[in-house]
């Protein structure tokens, strides 16, 4: 018998591009919720947009699962549902932004069976709301994380990263 089916919702958010940051994801898995949220204090919307995805395959305790990711990133639905990241990787992501998530996105995404469902943002979605709020409320709030590949590229003085 085939593992229920996982529905994630995620979003990303960031106070100026650079700037503090958050992630919000919900997990949904027969009868059981979960929600996860955390802040960075200089990063970009994409990074908080791809960290809520990765946050959400990495709380998944088994593999194998047949995971429905909703999100408002076209930035992620197109990278993936288009095929373009795979090509990244044949370039080495050259030109490309946020190398780094992505590579860790993409040893998750061998692990289940994925899609991923474009929702218009701050519209009539309940569970996208509520992950906007959940990221807003983490990019405001206090002692966040350190998003060190970010920083580290931005000290450099290499934005590649943005």
């Amino acid at each position: 018998m085939p593992p229920s089916p996982v529905t994630i919702y995620t979003d990303g958010s960031s106070r100026g591009n650079p700037g503090p940051g958050g992630f919000g994801v919900i997990l949904i898995w027969k009868d059981h919720r979960k929600e996860i949220s955390a802040g960075y204090r200089l990063t970009t919307n994409n990074r908080m947009e791809l960290m809520g995805v990765i946050t959400a395959l990495e709380a998944l305790k088994k593999e194998g699962q047949q995971v429905s990711i909703y999100t408002d990133s076209q930035y992620i639905v197109n990278s993936v549902e288009k095929k373009w990241v795979f090509g990244w990787i044949k370039t080495g992501f050259k030109g490309k932004k946020n190398k780094d998530l992505w590579l860790r996105f993409l040893e998750l995404y061998k692990k289940h069976a994925i899609r991923f469902i474009w929702v218009k943002g701050h519209a009539d979605n309940p569970f996208n709301n509520r992950c906007d709020e959940l990221a807003t409320q983490a990019a405001d709030g206090t002692n966040l994380s350190v998003d060190m590949m970010f920083e580290k590229e931005q000290r450099k003085g290499n934005n590649s990263l943005l």
